[in-house]
Protein backbone atom coordinates (compact mmCIF):
# COMPACT_ATOMS: atom_id res chain seq x y z
CA UNK A 1 0.00 0.00 0.00
CA UNK A 2 3.32 2.25 0.42
CA UNK A 3 4.15 1.95 -2.85
CA UNK A 4 0.70 2.86 -4.14
CA UNK A 5 0.89 6.34 -2.94
CA UNK A 6 1.13 8.85 -5.63
CA UNK A 7 0.72 12.11 -3.89
CA UNK A 8 3.82 14.36 -4.25
CA UNK A 9 5.74 11.92 -7.03
CA UNK A 10 6.55 13.45 -10.49
CA UNK A 11 5.51 11.05 -13.54
CA UNK A 12 8.48 11.45 -16.36
CA UNK A 13 7.00 11.87 -19.86
CA UNK A 14 7.10 14.91 -22.85
CA UNK A 15 2.86 15.94 -23.17
CA UNK A 16 1.47 19.43 -23.59
CA UNK A 17 0.52 19.13 -19.78
CA UNK A 18 3.80 18.79 -18.84
CA UNK A 19 4.66 21.52 -21.00
CA UNK A 20 2.23 24.40 -20.00
CA UNK A 21 3.43 26.93 -17.45
CA UNK A 22 2.80 25.85 -13.55
CA UNK A 23 0.49 28.72 -13.22
CA UNK A 24 -2.12 27.45 -15.81
CA UNK A 25 -2.05 24.13 -13.54
CA UNK A 26 -2.32 25.57 -10.59
CA UNK A 27 -5.45 27.65 -11.92
CA UNK A 28 -7.10 24.80 -13.59
CA UNK A 29 -7.18 22.71 -10.30
CA UNK A 30 -8.54 25.33 -8.16
CA UNK A 31 -11.25 25.74 -11.23
CA UNK A 32 -11.84 21.78 -11.08
CA UNK A 33 -12.13 21.88 -7.49
CA UNK A 34 -14.33 24.68 -7.11
CA UNK A 35 -16.90 23.06 -9.90
CA UNK A 36 -16.74 19.69 -8.29
CA UNK A 37 -18.51 21.61 -5.21
CA UNK A 38 -20.07 23.54 -7.62
CA UNK A 39 -22.32 20.06 -8.76
CA UNK A 40 -24.25 18.24 -6.59
CA UNK A 41 -25.59 15.89 -9.22
CA UNK A 42 -24.68 12.58 -11.78
CA UNK A 43 -24.50 14.71 -14.54
CA UNK A 44 -22.22 17.31 -13.44
CA UNK A 45 -19.96 14.47 -11.97
CA UNK A 46 -20.14 13.37 -15.46
CA UNK A 47 -19.19 16.09 -16.90
CA UNK A 48 -16.49 16.56 -14.93
CA UNK A 49 -15.59 12.99 -15.20
CA UNK A 50 -15.31 13.70 -19.15
CA UNK A 51 -13.24 16.80 -18.64
CA UNK A 52 -10.88 14.62 -16.35
CA UNK A 53 -10.44 11.83 -18.94
CA UNK A 54 -9.47 14.37 -21.39
CA UNK A 55 -6.67 15.88 -19.34
CA UNK A 56 -5.40 12.26 -18.41
CA UNK A 57 -5.60 11.68 -21.89
CA UNK A 58 -3.19 15.15 -22.59
CA UNK A 59 -1.21 14.32 -20.22
CA UNK A 60 0.11 10.34 -21.15
CA UNK A 61 0.15 9.53 -17.35
CA UNK A 62 -1.46 6.04 -17.27
CA UNK A 63 -4.74 6.21 -15.40
CA UNK A 64 -3.71 3.05 -13.64
CA UNK A 65 -0.43 4.71 -11.83
CA UNK A 66 -2.68 7.21 -10.85
CA UNK A 67 -5.94 4.85 -9.64
CA UNK A 68 -3.15 3.13 -7.53
CA UNK A 69 -3.15 5.99 -4.98
CA UNK A 70 -6.39 5.64 -4.12
CA UNK A 71 -5.55 2.80 -2.44
CA UNK A 72 -4.18 4.47 0.47
CA UNK A 73 -7.30 6.23 1.54
CA UNK A 74 -9.62 3.39 0.77
CA UNK A 75 -10.42 3.23 4.42
CA UNK A 76 -10.97 6.85 4.73
CA UNK A 77 -13.57 6.83 1.29
CA UNK A 78 -15.78 4.03 3.44
CA UNK A 79 -16.07 6.57 6.59
CA UNK A 80 -17.17 9.31 4.47
CA UNK A 81 -19.76 6.84 2.67
CA UNK A 82 -20.99 5.32 6.24
CA UNK A 83 -20.95 8.23 8.04
CA UNK A 84 -23.04 10.22 4.83
CA UNK A 85 -25.66 7.03 4.67
CA UNK A 86 -26.64 6.88 8.39
CA UNK A 87 -26.43 10.38 8.97
CA UNK A 88 -27.70 12.10 6.77
CA UNK A 89 -31.38 13.59 7.66
CA UNK A 90 -34.09 12.91 4.52
CA UNK A 91 -37.75 12.51 4.48
CA UNK A 92 -37.87 9.17 2.46
CA UNK A 93 -37.09 6.20 4.40
CA UNK A 94 -35.66 3.15 3.37
CA UNK A 95 -34.43 1.33 6.65
CA UNK A 96 -35.23 1.88 10.06
CA UNK A 97 -33.41 -0.24 12.65
CA UNK A 98 -33.13 1.51 16.47
CA UNK A 99 -30.98 4.40 16.10
CA UNK A 100 -29.82 3.51 12.72
CA UNK A 101 -31.85 5.15 9.78
CA UNK A 102 -31.44 5.38 6.10
CA UNK A 103 -33.20 6.95 3.81
CA UNK A 104 -32.57 7.95 -0.06
CA UNK A 105 -31.45 11.13 0.45
CA UNK A 106 -28.99 9.93 2.53
CA UNK A 107 -27.35 7.28 -0.15
CA UNK A 108 -27.91 9.78 -2.96
CA UNK A 109 -25.11 12.02 -0.60
CA UNK A 110 -23.20 9.14 0.41
CA UNK A 111 -22.91 8.34 -3.42
CA UNK A 112 -22.31 11.94 -4.06
CA UNK A 113 -19.49 12.51 -1.49
CA UNK A 114 -17.50 9.67 -2.30
CA UNK A 115 -17.54 10.38 -5.92
CA UNK A 116 -16.31 13.92 -4.88
CA UNK A 117 -13.87 12.68 -3.01
CA UNK A 118 -11.98 10.46 -5.56
CA UNK A 119 -12.74 12.80 -8.25
CA UNK A 120 -10.63 15.59 -5.76
CA UNK A 121 -7.79 13.58 -5.40
CA UNK A 122 -7.21 12.24 -8.73
CA UNK A 123 -7.83 15.67 -10.06
CA UNK A 124 -5.68 17.34 -7.69
CA UNK A 125 -2.64 13.96 -8.74
CA UNK A 126 -2.22 15.28 -12.24
CA UNK A 127 -0.59 18.87 -10.80
CA UNK A 128 2.03 16.72 -9.32
CA UNK A 129 1.99 13.87 -11.62
CA UNK A 130 2.84 16.68 -14.45
CA UNK A 131 4.22 19.64 -12.80
CA UNK A 132 8.30 19.02 -10.98
CA UNK A 133 8.74 20.37 -7.65
CA UNK A 134 10.46 23.23 -8.69
CA UNK A 135 8.03 24.49 -11.08
CA UNK A 136 5.22 24.08 -8.80
CA UNK A 137 7.50 26.20 -6.29
CA UNK A 138 7.69 29.07 -8.60
CA UNK A 139 4.39 28.89 -10.02
CA UNK A 140 3.18 29.40 -6.42
CA UNK A 141 5.51 32.06 -5.89
CA UNK A 142 4.36 33.84 -8.84
CA UNK A 143 0.63 33.72 -8.61
CA UNK A 144 0.68 34.64 -4.68
CA UNK A 145 3.04 37.56 -5.71
CA UNK A 146 0.31 39.98 -4.89
CA UNK A 147 0.35 38.96 -1.27
CA UNK A 148 3.71 40.23 -0.53
CA UNK A 149 2.18 43.75 -0.21
CA UNK A 150 0.77 42.43 2.74
CA UNK A 151 4.15 40.83 4.10
CA UNK A 152 3.10 37.93 3.58
CA UNK A 153 6.36 35.63 3.23
CA UNK A 154 5.15 33.86 -0.15
CA UNK A 155 8.51 32.14 -1.39
CA UNK A 156 8.98 30.88 2.39
CA UNK A 157 5.23 29.93 1.95
CA UNK A 158 5.74 28.33 -1.78
CA UNK A 159 9.27 26.52 -0.83
CA UNK A 160 7.72 25.07 2.21
CA UNK A 161 4.90 23.57 0.13
CA UNK A 162 7.44 22.40 -2.16
CA UNK A 163 9.73 20.45 -0.20
CA UNK A 164 6.73 18.92 1.67
CA UNK A 165 5.50 17.49 -1.48
CA UNK A 166 8.39 16.04 -2.21
CA UNK A 167 9.42 14.72 1.25
CA UNK A 168 6.46 12.44 0.62
CA UNK A 169 7.73 9.86 -1.80
CA UNK A 170 10.89 9.71 -0.19
CA UNK A 171 9.21 9.04 3.18
CA UNK A 172 7.20 6.37 1.97
CA UNK A 173 10.26 4.59 0.36
CA UNK A 174 12.10 5.31 4.03
CA UNK A 175 9.20 3.72 5.82
CA UNK A 176 9.31 0.81 3.46
CA UNK A 177 12.97 -0.02 4.18
CA UNK A 178 12.10 0.22 7.43
CA UNK A 179 9.20 -2.33 7.79
CA UNK A 180 11.25 -4.63 5.84
CA UNK A 181 14.01 -4.62 8.09
CA UNK A 182 11.74 -4.77 11.00
CA UNK A 183 9.90 -8.26 9.35
CA UNK A 184 13.73 -9.76 8.87
CA UNK A 185 13.93 -8.93 12.42
CA UNK A 186 10.58 -10.83 13.24
CA UNK A 187 8.22 -8.75 13.83
CA UNK A 188 4.82 -8.98 12.91
CA UNK A 189 1.99 -6.08 11.85
CA UNK A 190 -0.28 -8.37 10.74
CA UNK A 191 -1.35 -10.36 13.51
CA UNK A 192 -3.60 -9.31 16.54
CA UNK A 193 -6.40 -6.51 17.77
CA UNK A 194 -6.44 -3.15 16.75
CA UNK A 195 -4.41 -2.36 19.90
CA UNK A 196 -1.99 -4.56 19.31
CA UNK A 197 -1.60 -3.60 16.08
CA UNK A 198 -0.38 -0.05 16.68
CA UNK A 199 1.69 -1.26 19.18
CA UNK A 200 3.67 -3.08 16.69
CA UNK A 201 3.80 0.39 14.99
CA UNK A 202 5.94 1.93 17.36
CA UNK A 203 9.17 -0.02 15.82
CA UNK A 204 8.25 2.16 12.53
CA UNK A 205 7.35 5.13 13.90
CA UNK A 206 10.31 6.17 15.84
CA UNK A 207 13.18 5.63 13.38
CA UNK A 208 11.13 6.94 10.69
CA UNK A 209 10.90 10.54 12.65
CA UNK A 210 14.54 10.16 13.64
CA UNK A 211 15.05 9.85 9.85
CA UNK A 212 12.88 12.72 8.61
CA UNK A 213 14.48 14.99 11.45
CA UNK A 214 17.95 14.16 10.17
CA UNK A 215 17.26 14.75 6.53
CA UNK A 216 15.51 17.77 7.32
CA UNK A 217 18.61 19.06 9.43
CA UNK A 218 20.52 17.97 6.20
CA UNK A 219 18.73 19.88 4.07
CA UNK A 220 18.86 23.03 5.99
CA UNK A 221 22.24 22.50 6.25
CA UNK A 222 23.01 21.94 2.51
CA UNK A 223 20.68 25.38 1.89
CA UNK A 224 23.00 27.25 4.04
CA UNK A 225 26.24 26.02 2.73
CA UNK A 226 24.66 27.33 -0.30
CA UNK A 227 23.94 30.70 1.01
CA UNK A 228 20.28 29.88 0.37
CA UNK A 229 18.69 33.52 0.97
CA UNK A 230 15.09 34.97 0.28
CA UNK A 231 14.42 37.95 -1.13
CA UNK A 232 13.57 39.70 -4.17
CA UNK A 233 17.05 39.79 -5.67
CA UNK A 234 16.59 35.82 -6.04
CA UNK A 235 17.27 34.81 -9.72
CA UNK A 236 15.50 32.26 -11.57
CA UNK A 237 17.43 29.88 -13.67
CA UNK A 238 14.59 29.32 -16.37
CA UNK A 239 11.75 32.09 -15.62
CA UNK A 240 8.34 31.55 -16.46
CA UNK A 241 6.87 33.36 -19.28
CA UNK A 242 3.58 32.52 -20.67
CA UNK A 243 3.02 30.80 -23.93
CA UNK A 244 0.49 30.75 -26.85
CA UNK A 245 -0.74 27.18 -25.26
CA UNK A 246 -1.23 28.40 -21.92
CA UNK A 247 -2.91 31.16 -23.12
CA UNK A 248 -5.38 28.45 -24.96
CA UNK A 249 -5.64 26.31 -22.09
CA UNK A 250 -6.90 29.18 -19.58
CA UNK A 251 -9.39 29.49 -22.51
CA UNK A 252 -10.52 25.91 -22.04
CA UNK A 253 -10.52 26.59 -18.19
CA UNK A 254 -12.40 29.33 -18.38
CA UNK A 255 -14.81 27.86 -20.72
CA UNK A 256 -15.05 24.97 -18.74
CA UNK A 257 -16.30 26.68 -15.71
CA UNK A 258 -18.82 28.56 -17.53
CA UNK A 259 -20.09 26.22 -18.93
CA UNK A 260 -21.09 24.36 -15.58
CA UNK A 261 -21.75 27.58 -13.85
CA UNK A 262 -24.16 28.37 -16.73
CA UNK A 263 -25.65 24.29 -17.25
CA UNK A 264 -26.47 25.06 -13.12
CA UNK A 265 -28.23 28.00 -13.56
CA UNK A 266 -30.18 27.01 -16.31
CA UNK A 267 -31.39 23.73 -14.43
CA UNK A 268 -31.89 25.57 -11.29
CA UNK A 269 -34.06 27.97 -13.09
CA UNK A 270 -36.11 24.97 -14.82
CA UNK A 271 -35.71 23.36 -11.03
CA UNK A 272 -34.28 20.58 -12.20
CA UNK A 273 -31.47 20.83 -9.87
CA UNK A 274 -31.48 16.97 -8.18
CA UNK A 275 -29.52 13.80 -7.67
CA UNK A 276 -29.71 13.01 -11.41
CA UNK A 277 -28.89 16.56 -12.28
CA UNK A 278 -26.62 19.14 -11.38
Amino acid sequence: MLRDITLGQYYITDSKLHRLDPRVKLAGTMIYIITLFLVKGMLGYLIAAIFFAVMVKVSRVPFRFMVRGLKAIVSVLIITGVCNLLFFNGEQKILEYGIITITLEGIENAICMTIRLIMLILGTSIMTLTTTPNDLTDGIEKSAGFLERFRIPVHEIALMMSIALRFIPILVEETNKIMKAQISRGADFESGGLIKRVKNYVPIIVPLFISAFHRASDLAMAMESRCYRTGKERTKLYPLRYRKSDYMAYTVIITYLIGMAFMKCILVYNGLNGFWTM
